[in-house]
Formats: structure tokens, sequence, C-alpha cells
């Protein structure tokens, strides 16, 4: 495994366990309005970790998981993140993704692990700083 991969594996450990943080506060507010489970268990998790990561890339470039591990999202282009390439991004890594994982997984040590395949639908690439 190259060391930017192992650096995205960390920054993406990094950023999930403070989404963890967050959810929690989250559903010990909603359990007394929302009594779904399912709400619970898969929507309220996903919109925390999205809303997260969104707003940070939108501002820095940057989660707080790639900061700690030095690196930075960036569109291929070499222009700002656009909002449409930042939910490409994140709906393709938490879907189809896992699958090309599975098929393929030399897919994922492209360019020396800076592009991956939610990188490459979604036009961006990760950059040590």
């Amino acid at each position: 495994m190259k060391s930017l991969t192992k650096k995205r594996m960390k920054a993406f450990f990094i950023d999930v366990a403070i989404s963890a943080a967050v959810t929690a506060g989250v559903e010990y507010v909603l359990r007394k309005k929302v009594k779904n489970e399912a709400v619970h268990a898969i929507v309220t998790p996903t919109v925390v970790m999205w809303s997260l990561e969104y707003i940070q890339l939108r501002q820095r470039g940057q989660t707080v998981g790639y900061n700690q591990m030095g690196l930075e999202l960036q569109s291929e282009t070499g222009f700002e993140l656009t909002p449409i390439q930042i939910f490409k991004r994140m709906a393709y890594r938490d879907t189809l993704s896992n699958l090309q994982y599975i098929i393929n997984r030399n897919s994922f040590e492209e360019k020396d692990g800076a592009v991956f395949p939610h990188d490459r639908y979604s036009g961006t690439i990760v950059k040590e700083v």
C-alpha cells in the first residue's frame, strides 16, 4: 500500500471518529422526537458525516483528518471545488466505490494513491501539503 493511501485511510478514520461523536450528540436529542430506528441507524450518521465533510471541504479543501495527515483535496482543473464535485465524491465513495474495491483493488492505487475511483468520478485529486 502506498504511503499516500495509508495517509488517506488514517484521515478517513479520524473523520469517522469525529462524525461518530457528533452523531451520538445529535441522536441523543433526536431520540425523544423521532421513534423510527432506521432514521437513527442509517439516516442520521450519513447526514452528519456528509454535512461535516461538505462544510469542511467547501471552506478549506480539507477535513480535520486531512489536515492532521497533511493532505488537501483539490479539483483536477485547479479551480475551487464545486458543490457538485463534493457531493458526487461523497455519494460515489459511500456506494459504488465499495463494490469497485471488491472487484478491482488495484484501481485504488492509481497515481500512487492520489486518485481513488470516487476521485476520478468527481474530478478531484488528493495532494500532500
